[in-house]
């Protein structure tokens, strides 16, 4: 089992990522490209669609995706760990994309640069702007085939979701790295040690399952049968079941509540629900702040992070950061003492 947030390894930049290096490690695989690659949008790795030459009448197989880990991230088992709750996802028709098998492989290592890779078939489809009702119940059904297949076994190298790991961890890491000024940083270490102090007993890590643990809409397709694929399980974790739930609708209002409802009465057709984890929704989420205040410092010298996250430098996000906690410490209090919340 991990035991850093970070991964246990320094990460590095993509300096040897180069065109040629990405062709030919999808060539080295037995594919021939046709010279054409396409950068897709990822911050923390590298992705690219590939075209290469198939006799397929289907456009779609006319291209890989290639998506290469950024070093350091993870370990070689971790992303094994990912791939295959993938593969048996796949193999029980849970709607996700799983990484091509090659030689019995879908975990491949550059020689030269050490880089993890691996390689997965072109899947269109939309992130949905909003859900109607049968959305809900599809997008509930589609979580409960998950967790299912996700409790059958442990991720044995992959990380808990946890007080400990996704708060005190990165604080730590915060703290080190001096990027807190100095004037809040007290205020900052107090509220995030409150937060987790609190929360902790009610996470019982005994029953953690795999959960895709970013199950956000960006991370939600439609396809063009209308049914939803969950993409990008890069930080699958051992945790909650709902955690998958809230950030699929993380909305607060009455509105949110009621689509919550709807999709967990249709989860509930498949599968029960935990429903004492609603408790945990409001300290997952400010878990989920202190989890990307770290996530940016320790990406900060990457070039494409100070273009995207350029208010991280300044005081106003820390002072920011600071309201959200103290508004979010007293929804915690709030949901772990409101015995009527399930």
């Amino acid at each position: 089992m991990a035991t850093q947030t970070w991964g246990d390894k320094e990460t590095q930049f993509f300096y040897e990522l180069s065109p040629e290096k990405i062709l030919s490690c999808v060539e080295s695989l037995g594919f021939k490209t046709t010279g054409r690659a396409m950068v897709l949008n990822s911050m923390e790795n590298r992705v690219y669609e590939i075209e290469i030459y198939s006799d397929s009448p289907n456009p779609s197989e006319h291209f890989l995706i290639s998506k290469f880990y950024r070093p350091g991230r993870w370990s070689k088992e971790q992303i094994q760990d990912e791939h295959d709750f993938l593969l048996e996802l796949d193999e029980s028709e849970v709607p996700v994309i799983a990484p091509l098998v090659i030689d019995g492989q879908s975990v491949f290592t550059d020689e030269v640069s050490g880089l993890y890779y691996c390689l997965f078939p072109k899947k269109g489809g939309r992130a949905p702007d909003e859900m109607n009702i049968d959305d809900l119940e599809i997008l509930g059904r589609t979580l409960a085939r998950l967790h299912t297949i996700g409790a059958s076994k442990k991720a044995e190298h992959r990380l808990k979701i946890t007080p400990q790991v996704y708060g005190r961890q990165n604080l730590n890491y915060l703290l080190n790295a001096k990027v807190i000024p100095s004037h809040l940083e007290k205020t900052y270490n107090d509220l995030v040690l409150e937060v987790c102090n609190i929360s902790e007993p009610y996470f019982n890590e005994e029953k953690f399952i795999r959960i895709h643990g970013d199950c956000h809409l960006g991370n939600i397709i439609r396809r063009g049968d209308a049914s939803f694929h969950l993409i990008d399980l890069d930080d699958m974790v051992m945790g909650p079941e709902v955690q998958d739930i809230w950030l699929s609708i993380p909305g607060v209002d009455q509105y949110a509540l009621q689509d919550r409802a709807i999709l967990l009465e249709a989860y509930e057709s498949m599968r029960p629900f935990p429903r004492e984890q609603l408790k945990l929704i409001e300290s997952l989420r400010t878990l989920r702040f202190i989890h990307f205040s770290a996530w940016i410092s320790k990406r900060w010298e990457d070039p494409a992070f100070k273009l995207h996250f350029p208010q991280f430098a300044e005081h106003h996000y820390w002072e920011i950061q600071i309201q959200d906690l103290r508004s979010q410490l007293e929804l915690i209090n709030n949901s772990l003492n409101n015995q009527y919340l399930y």
